[in-house]
């Protein structure tokens, strides 16, 4: 048997240099790291944290909404709806490009009515991008169809439409916003600053896709719009332009317009124009189907300023209501031009005068006055000024008489020609006499008592004035189509050439009524006009009258005016007159 040699087994010493040099340096990197780990989240957490934050952490903003606008009733006319608008993140959505080859991509370019190759070559030119608005204001169908893609890149994001209930009825006072809610138009731009809320922020935590995964408090709370109240009530309105829309459609005019004020308190109940929009669609939005008619139109009022005339005569301490003037032989030569009447109606006291439309009667009133006594009661009414609405795109009007102006000029203008005025400004005018002399500020916005006003016309010559206004609408008037069965009404038709382009008079007309009812205690001053009517029916007695007689009518109703105890049938003298 063979001996075995013991061999001794070799080993690594406890304690060499190489040794303990690596304990050593395995030591203090543990050591330093321990170290570090605890600086960074005991000590000084702060700087971790915050480059943390860096990449997740985003302020958002939280959503605030315009106010709403109502009428004198509480009627919504204007509200704010939530909707879903469509971003893009092109950086994110270019991670992978075979999206734009999927169906997916296909469906949401249908989905938006594109094409879906030249979509996909827009994100590719904003690859750089990491918010893009691609959409705004989507369907409701469309926002869900598109959520339910779940396309990497595509986001919706919440925000407000404006809705206007009434649509057409009111947008041309009313107005609309544009996509980032701001008011454009009307009402809504007028008193954007009140109806515009305030947005608030809010620090939330996101995702890679910047999905919301964590909130971490509101910085600032968002503040609503305050809610605007109109004067306007909305079932006048409704009528007035239902009148006055059936009307330009029937007699084939340019446009037209309707304005309702209530003589106690100034307040505009209604303001109608045509032609109008759906303001719940922007393709319908053209600058001639926008513009507000009744403050932005002018036009020479022709004979519904007569009895402005005749106030001045008044005032002048020259004339008497029973004072007469010789019209006779019913046509006269003025600087080589002609001012005439249908025919010779002789002698006419003043209210004759109102009443057959005579424009040699208020010439030779308007001749026989001082310019200031002739102009007094043009200027105090609130012609050639604004009326004070607020709105934009309202119109000063025409005012403006020239210096030594001739005898033609003057007698020209006592009955509507030779200066400009809005339908606004004639309601303003009619609303001064209805209510005995006394000038208010119109308004938009729902008063709560009685504005004082001030006394521009003596009381006596006011309701004088409107006393012989009735005639107009008695037998033998002008504007026996203004009628409102069971109350006395005090108006004036109207019928102006218009301006031609190439200078002088043309073959086109405004049509003019604006009244006064009742005429015993008047509530309501109602401008009617009727922009260029086609056909052989062009007259303020055939065209605006009817208008008139119908929002008259329903306003009255709707206002709880009791009927007058008697209607007037003939005021003074009778026979067949002209505007």
């Amino acid at each position: 048997m063979k001996k075995t040699r013991n061999r001794k087994l070799k080993t690594v010493p406890d304690s060499t240099w190489r040794y303990r040099t690596m304990l050593t340096l395995v030591s203090v990197c543990f050591l330093a790291l321990v170290g570090r780990s605890a600086y960074l989240q005991v000590l000084n957490p702060k700087d971790l944290a915050e480059a943390g934050d860096s990449r997740s952490v985003r302020v958002k903003g939280i959503s605030s909404h315009r106010g709403l606008i109502v009428d004198r009733n509480g009627v919504e006319l204007a509200r704010s709806v939530p909707i879903e608008s469509l971003w893009i993140d092109p950086k994110t959505l270019l991670k992978d490009k075979k999206v734009f080859e999927t169906s997916a991509w296909q469906g949401f370019a249908e989905a938006l009515g594109r094409d879906a190759n030249e979509l996909a070559t827009w994100v590719q030119q904003r690859a750089s991008k990491r918010f893009v608005w691609l959409e705004r204001h989507l369907d409701p169908n469309v926002a869900l169809y598109i959520k339910r893609l779940s396309i990497k890149g595509l986001n919706l994001k919440s925000e407000y439409r404006r809705y206007y209930p009434s649509a057409e009825v009111t947008a041309n006072l009313v107005g609309f916003t544009g996509v980032d809610d701001k008011g454009l138009e009307g009402v809504e731009k007028a008193f954007d600053n009140y109806l515009t809320g305030k947005p608030g922020k809010e620090k939330v935590v996101v995702d890679l896709y910047r999905r919301v995964v964590e909130e971490r408090g509101v910085l600032a709370e968002a503040e609503q719009g305050n809610d605007l109240q109109l004067s306007i009530d909305s079932r006048i309105q409704a009528v007035a332009y239902r009148e006055l829309k059936k009307t330009v459609l029937s007699h084939n005019a340019k446009g037209g317009s309707v304005v309702v004020v209530d003589v106690d308190t100034g307040e505009v109940l209604a303001m109608a124009s045509q032609p109008s929009f759906n303001p719940n669609r922007s393709d319908s939005r053209f600058p001639a189907m926008t513009r507000n008619r009744a403050i932005t139109d002018l036009f020479e009022p022709g004979s519904t300023v007569k009895p402005l005339t005749i106030v001045s005569a008044l005032e002048s301490g020259k004339y008497k209501p029973s004072s007469t003037v010789n019209t006779a032989p019913g046509i006269m030569k003025l600087n080589g031009k002609r001012v005439s009447d249908p025919r010779n109606y002789g002698e006419l006291d003043l209210a004759g005068i109102i009443k057959k439309s005579s424009n040699m009667g208020v010439s030779r009133v308007a001749l026989s006055l001082s310019d200031q006594e002739f102009l007094d009661s043009f200027y105090k009414v609130g012609f050639g000024k604004s009326t004070g609405l607020g709105v934009q795109g309202e119109t000063k009007g025409v005012l403006r008489p020239r210096n030594n102006w001739s005898d033609i000029e003057k007698a020209t203008f006592s009955f509507g020609y030779g200066f400009q005025v809005s339908s606004i400004q004639l309601a303003q005018a009619y609303s001064v006499l209805g209510a005995n002399g006394i000038k208010r500020p119109l308004t938009l916005i729902k008063q709560k008592g009685l504005e004082q006003g001030e006394q521009v016309i003596a009381a006596n010559i006011a309701q004088n004035v409107v006393g012989m206004m009735e005639n107009v609408v008695a037998d033998g008037g002008t504007g026996t189509k203004a009628r409102v069965d069971g109350y006395r009404v005090a108006g004036k038709t109207g019928t102006a050439r218009k301006v031609a382009k190439t200078g002088g008079y043309g073959d086109e007309y405004v049509t003019v009524f604006a009244g006064l009812v009742p005429a015993t205690d008047p509530k309501l001053a109602i401008v009617v006009m009727v922009d260029e009517p086609a056909g052989d029916a062009y007259y303020g007695g055939t065209v605006s009258a009817p208008i008139f007689a119908k929002v008259a009518d329903k306003a009255l109703d709707l206002m709880n005016v009791a009927p007058d105890a008697k209607t007037i049938k003939t005021i003074a003298v009778g026979g067949v007159s002209h505007d």
